[in-house]
């Protein structure tokens, strides 16, 4: 009878160690999804070597919970990379999440929309507006969920991290345009990690993939200046991390460097690591032990844990 009541008992507690790392998938929006055209083409899913979306009509949000007894109350709203083509939604996200839960960060990976012509009216505006919505949502649910509403920021790969860092530059001139209970919280994120992030749209070391696809192959010069987050920083831009290689031949590492640059110089904390061996798009680096870049995660977690301490 003991040993039944022993093997219960394991059972129950290996079934609440499932059920609060288990993600929950939530629609961005609800009914009305701002800024998609009627019609449109239909999401496409491609699992051959990584979980890819493409042409996404349904923006979500997955929320990852940490353990209760090891929770921080901080929570990190990740923007996978692809380049503005598609979203890497488990190796630049649920992956990424998993690993903050392990050191009691939330984590809240999103399937953004894409600046596709096809879904989208004004193309460039779609990523944006699912990031404030996002950053939103977390923080309407932050008493629900046990999370902290002042410790609540964004993480963003590659064109992901574009997305990140033009929202960390433009965050207060998002208006919520629902106009609900969501769209009146702050959009505000308080802090950005940007890993091997693109930033800037200007000619001389862009990622042009990127650009064509968020911008358009001819883009006005407003434009241009806009999406380019090395040129919006301000007083309102919270501090970052910033994470590159310096051999990434993608994204090239000066990406990293201008808008360190245009931090320290608007007085924004900001700290830096560049690791001379990782190439692009490592997540987390599992090809790379033995490599500096492979110590990238316990590096953030550090830095996370400091931000929103007196």
């Amino acid at each position: 009878v003991q040993m039944s009541s022993l093997k219960i008992l394991l059972g129950v507690l290996m079934l609440c160690g499932m059920l609060f790392s288990q993600e929950k998938a939530i629609p961005l929006w609800g009914e009305t999804v701002p800024n998609n055209r009627a019609g449109g083409t239909p999401e496409v899913w491609d699992t051959t070597n990584a979980i890819r979306v493409s042409q996404v009509r349904k923006p979500l949000l997955e929320m990852y919970l940490p353990d209760p007894a090891i929770a921080t109350g901080q929570t990190v709203v990740i923007f996978p990379g692809g380049g503005y083509k598609y979203v890497v939604i488990d190796k630049e996200g649920s992956k990424i999440a998993k690993m903050l839960n392990a050191e009691g960060i939330a984590a809240a990976v999103v399937l953004y929309r894409l600046p596709d012509e096809k879904n989208s009216v004004i193309p460039f505006e779609s990523p944006l507006m699912d990031a404030a919505r996002a950053v939103r949502l977390v923080r309407s649910r932050a008493a629900a969920w046990k999370l902290d509403p002042g410790r609540i920021g964004v993480m963003g790969f590659s064109a992901g991290g574009h997305l990140a860092a033009s929202f960390a530059t433009q965050w207060q001139n998002l208006k919520g345009p629902l106009g609900d209970a969501i769209d009146r919280e702050s959009a505000r994120p308080d802090f950005a990690v940007l890993m091997y992030p693109v930033i800037t749209m200007k000619e001389d070391f862009m990622h042009r993939g990127s650009r064509d696809n968020l911008l358009g192959e001819n883009p006005a010069p407003a434009l241009v200046e806009r999406f380019s987050p090395e040129l919006c920083v301000g007083e309102n831009t919270p501090p970052a991390l910033l994470i590159h290689a310096g051999d990434d031949r993608a994204v090239p590492v000066e990406n990293s460097l201008v808008f360190y640059q245009a931090l320290i110089r608007k007085g924004i904390a900001a700290e830096m690591h560049l690791y001379p061996v990782g190439g692009h798009g490592f997540g987390l680096a599992p090809d790379f032990r033995g490599q500096t870049v492979s110590a990238w995660p316990q590096r953030c977690v550090e830095w996370l844990k400091m931000q929103g301490r007196p």
